[in-house]
């Protein structure tokens, strides 16, 4: 199974241009089935069959994989039975007929604009790493930003006079995001006052350097510093850097900007995936309807 799995990866990588880290994900998915198929005598892919397929998804969910990892398996197998198909590999594809896979989508953490402020008031501005952490909090809140795309964001990609950022998203997809004046002025400061020491020993091409010669700083970086923050801000354990885009969303939505908008500044492919903040508020859909509806 391993060699078609690897063609596989290999027409993501160069038809479809997909990042490192999806190619990743999609490669351990698609280990974890094959070794599955295994254990069940299943070698030729040829021979799958949608029981395979449906007793594959199953074992999964019972091992408590969460929802978000078995849809994007859900999707990774699919995709994988239809280039079998499409290269003549198989001449079945076992999920054609099987309907739609669906799975629970749990509605993603969302902060209060008092609980996003009290978080970004976290650092220590009295140091040059408390300036760095500020200015990346206030980015990833601002813009809406995936934690990959802020880490990768070049310092020639910020134009603080336009007011916007040029970000790489998933797929090598560009787009340029609006900053807004505050996160700009901590931006302004970091670049001012922290930036050029770091660069004494890093000559990194990046916003953000980490330690190495010329990379960046790190996801684990970012995301134990965010968890640092939210841990002194009494916010508890389940606060992420992605909880910034997710607080993002909800609150442009809430504030009144129209779906198609937010699809854009999030970078999302589709419509669909940005419907869910649509459904996070049940505070703001009960005040929204008490002021529209005639009998609110």
């Amino acid at each position: 199974m391993q060699p078609y799995v690897d063609t596989y990866l290999d027409y993501l990588l160069i038809e479809k241009g997909l990042s490192d880290n999806t190619l990743s994900a999609y490669r351990h998915d698609l280990q974890s089935y094959g070794e599955f198929l295994k254990g069940r005598e299943v070698i030729d892919p040829g021979k799958v069959r949608s029981g395979d397929v449906i007793s594959f998804i199953s074992e999964m969910r019972r091992s408590g994989l969460s929802p978000r990892s078995i849809r994007r398996m859900v999707v990774s197998i699919r995709g994988f039975h239809r280039h079998l198909v499409s290269e003549g590999s198989s001449l079945v594809n076992p999920t054609e007929n099987m309907g739609v896979m669906k799975v629970p989508r749990h509605l993603p953490g969302v902060l209060s604009t008092r609980e996003v402020v009290r978080l970004l008031d976290q650092p220590d501005i009295t140091t040059g790493s408390g300036v760095r952490d500020r200015a990346m909090l206030e980015t990833l809140y601002a813009a809406g930003l995936r934690v990959s795309e802020l880490i990768r964001i070049m310092d020639e990609e910020i134009n603080l006079d336009g007011g916007y950022v040029r970000v790489t998203g998933k797929g090598d997809r560009e787009r340029l995001a609006p900053l807004g004046s505050i996160s700009m002025l901590w931006i302004q400061k970091y670049r001012s006052e922290v930036r050029p020491g770091l660069l004494k020993k890093n000559l990194s091409p990046f916003l953000f350097p980490g330690r190495g010669a010329r990379g960046a700083i790190s996801r684990q970086a970012v995301w134990q510093m965010v968890k640092t923050c939210a841990r002194k801000a009494d916010l508890g354990t389940a606060v992420s850097p992605h909880t910034f885009r997710h607080s993002f969303a909800t609150h442009m939505l809430e504030g009144g900007a129209d779906l198609r908008t937010v699809q854009i500044l999030l970078g999302h492919a589709s419509i669909a995936t940005t419907q869910i903040y649509t459904h996070v508020s049940p505070d703001h859909l009960r005040e929204t309807h008490r002021r529209f509806h005639p009998r609110g």
